[in-house]
Order: C-alpha cells, then sequence, then structure tokens
C-alpha cells in the first residue's frame, strides 16, 4: 500500500464559508482522493487554517509557517510515497507575503524539505506533487476583502509560477483552479462541491505517479 501525505491549508482542512464549521470528512478533498484510490494507498490529511508556504503569521495562535512544520511531519507520517502541497493562498494576505513570486520561493523551500529530510532505515525521499490553489475571487465579506487585499491578480499568477517550480525541480504539477473555484462568501474557501472536485481530478494524477 502506498502513503500519501496531503500538505495544505484550510483548503485541506476543510472550511465551510457558509456554515463557518468543517465541511463533513467524506467531501475534503483528501477524503475524496482516497475513495478514488480504494485499497490502494494510504491518504493522510494534514490541512491547517491559516498555514503558509514559508512565513510567519504572527497573529495565530499556531504556528502558520509551513516550512518549520513539514520537517516534523515528514518523520511522523514516515515512509511516505508522495506528498501534495496545496498552499499559497494565506501567502497572500499582505502582511504575510502578498507576492506571487513569493510563494513559488517558499514552495521551492518546501520541496527542498522533502527532498533533503533523512528518512533512515533505507526509505527514499518521496515524490512531490506541486498543486496551485484556485485564484481569490472578489467578495462583499469586508473583513476577508480587507485580509486579503490585492490577492485576486496575484493569486492568479500562482499557477503559472508554480508550473515553472515544478519543471525547475521536477516535480509533477497540477493547477485545482481548472476544476475548482472559491465562494464568493469570502472570497477564498472553497464550497463541498469544488473541494470534492479537488479530490476526484487528483485520483488520476496520483494514480499515474504512483502506478496504482
Amino acid at each position: 500500500m502506498r502513503t500519501i501525505l496531503c500538505y495544505g491549508d484550510s483548503l485541506t482542512w476543510g472550511y465551510d464559508a457558509g456554515s463557518l464549521g468543517r465541511h463533513a470528512y467524506e467531501d475534503r478533498w483528501p477524503s475524496v482522493l482516497q475513495g478514488g484510490l480504494g485499497d490502494a494507498a494510504r491518504v493522510i490529511p494534514e490541512g491547517l487554517n491559516g498555514r503558509t508556504t514559508a512565513f510567519d503569521d504572527h497573529l495565530a495562535d499556531a504556528d502558520r509557517n509551513g516550512v518549520r512544520v513539514l520537517p516534523t511531519l515528514l518523520a511522523t507520517h514516515s515512509p511516505l510515497d508522495l506528498v501534495i502541497i496545496l498552499l499559497g493562498t494565506n501567502d497572500m494576505k499582505p502582511f504575510i507575503c502578498g507576492d506571487a513570486y513569493g510563494s513559488k520561493q517558499g514552495m521551492e523551500r518546501l520541496i527542498d524539505l522533502v527532498r533533503s529530510q533523512v528518512y533512515g532505515f533505507f526509505y527514499k525521499a518521496p515524490e512531490v506533487l506541486i498543486v496551485s490553489p484556485p485564484p481569490v475571487c472578489a467578495t462583499d465579506n469586508a473583513e476577508f476583502a480587507a485580509m486579503f487585499d490585492g490577492a485576486i491578480e496575484q493569486s492568479k499568477r500562482l499557477a503559472g509560477l508554480y508550473a515553472e517550480a515544478a519543471g525547475e525541480y521536477a516535480c509533477s504539477f497540477f493547477d485545482a483552479g481548472t476544476v475548482a473555484e472559491t465562494t464568493p462568501l469570502d472570497g477564498i474557501h472553497l464550497d463541498a462541491e469544488n473541494t470534492r472536485a479537488i479530490g476526484k481530478a487528483l485520483a488520476p494524477v496520483v494514480s499515474t505517479m504512483l502506478e496504482l
């Protein structure tokens, strides 16, 4: 059986902008991916609201810096065959980074960490699949609009920049914006239908990568 780590933020955790709670377990994209792969793989969801690629958020009550947390999770869940990284939306906050190129650099740092980790027991480094999040959209939610000021245009650059990073680092890449779109309720999160769509679309990609 293959083991897959899904490393992400609230889009992976399953934040529901409608209820301000969490999507049902079966609606979250890692769960849908698990259903698509069946018994051939075990999918481990590691989503945290507010997580960034590589930047600190000093307003948060947990460590949101993806670079600091990832090595511990790689060791915790080792051995892994694949790490899927879906991050970048929170980097778009102007007080965090606010620039898509900064997110590309953060993603590259995460790839380096996956490949440089000492896994032991003759385990090899897992493959990496970079997933760019659906772009931020316009919203009437004043709080989120202010929090993500300027993010609509910057987030549209993420797919192209992540694709470049994937090519430079010989990783696989998938643009989640081709199958899902963010909800105008807050401009950044996904409704149940759209988070399911990501899991459904990733299943054949992962099956091909791992030869399932």
